[in-house]
């Protein structure tokens, strides 16, 4: 059974390591863009799928206890 601490921490989990992801794929994606470098798009478009598609692993993750 799965404890409310766990959803918790879950929660958090995701919200702390996507935000993290998210955030550092989209700075380094548009300093490139910036910078001059088309390339950067490929970083800064994908940033908050990255960040959520780790929240959706961890979630999995918590679902295969149950």
């Amino acid at each position: 059974m799965v404890t409310r601490e766990e959803i918790l921490v879950l929660g958090l989990t995701a919200g702390v390591v996507g935000s993290l992801v998210g955030g550092l794929l989209l700075y380094a994606g548009l300093a490139l863009v910036l910078n001059g470098s088309h390339a950067g798009w490929a970083l800064a478009l994908p940033a908050a799928p990255a960040g959520g598609g780790l929240g959706y692993l961890l979630a999995r993750r918590l679902a295969a206890k149950v």
